[in-house]
């Protein structure tokens, strides 16, 4: 008796010191600094797409004003990149200036969407790993299973994942290269969705969150027929958020360093509430 009141006690002891260590020590506490350990948990995100993912906001005739809104501030050690050079290191603006190399990055959406996970909860989102991927002016056909962005953006996905973390979401934001013509816009909506099918099958994740964008603009005259394509989506885990109406620079086409911040939180917005209720529904 006396024996098994000593158990009971112990036990009682491991209850009390794990929810006290659960409730008050983050994991960001038990990991190393350097951002490429393999001991480094990361929350991961691929941004893909073409020019406005990349992030155009305050580029005017190729300058860069290099303005960094208080959202989309870096936060060292909690947020990161995978470089070009497939590193981690510490986030900051513009992201993909060693991916989109042919173009002049500015402000996309990837830094507010992460600044407004780890604000809006910095216990469940200790570290969060973005793995830019996307390239200005490319259509949905370079994005096909077997083209040379698909294929590069499942390396740099599954480099991200070797070296710590699980893949939580695609963000997606392209189209406006495939309002140019109507055959493109029409077979638009299709080739999306083999996209998305394809990215799953190939990262190992059948229901994997794919947050998009509608479109605010595009390239040319068939801008509502690709909207149209992208909100009719009909995949499960796919979320849209729609930029329409949102401030563009003076070319008519890429989003302002403000409405970056917007659909960043947006994103950030429809991924949490998504998260929320798949917990609720047990999905």
């Amino acid at each position: 008796m006396a024996k098994n009141g000593v158990n009971l006690t112990m036990f009682f002891l491991f209850i009390i010191t794990y929810c006290y260590w659960e409730s008050h020590v983050k994991l960001a506490d038990f990991i190393t600094t350097s951002p490429n350990s393999i001991h480094l948990i990361k929350d991961i995100f691929i941004l893909a797409g073409q020019s406005n993912m990349a992030g155009r906001g305050g580029v005017i005739e190729r300058n860069w004003d290099g303005i960094i809104p208080p959202e989309i501030q870096s936060s060292p050690g909690k947020i990161l990149r995978l470089g070009g050079d497939l590193n981690w290191e510490d986030a900051e603006e513009p992201l993909h200036a060693d991916i989109d190399v042919n173009k002049t990055c500015g402000v996309g959406p990837g830094m507010a969407f992460a600044n407004a996970l780890i604000d809006g909860d910095p216990r469940r989102f200790p570290v969060v790993g973005l793995v830019p991927c996307a390239i200005g002016g490319s259509g949905i056909d370079e994005w096909s299973r077997g083209g040379r962005l698909y294929e590069r953006l499942k390396r740099r996905a599954a480099v991200a994942v070797e070296r710590g973390g699980e893949i939580r979401a695609v963000l997606w934001f392209q189209g406006e290269r495939d309002t140019i013509n109507i055959t493109d816009a029409e077979s638009y909506k299709g080739k999306l969705q083999r996209l998305y099918i394809d990215l799953r099958t190939d990262l190992n994740s059948p229901l994997l969150p794919v947050i998009q964008v509608a479109l605010a603009s595009g390239e040319g005259s068939y801008v509502e027929k690709v909207r149209e394509a992208q909100l009719g989506i009909q995949l499960p885990n796919v979320i849209t958020v729609d930029a329409k109406g949102l401030q563009l620079q003076p070319d008519g086409l890429h989003l302002s360093t403000q409405a970056q911040v917007q659909v960043g939180e947006m994103m950030a917005h429809a991924y949490t509430t998504f998260r929320l209720l798949s917990l609720v529904t047990g999905d």
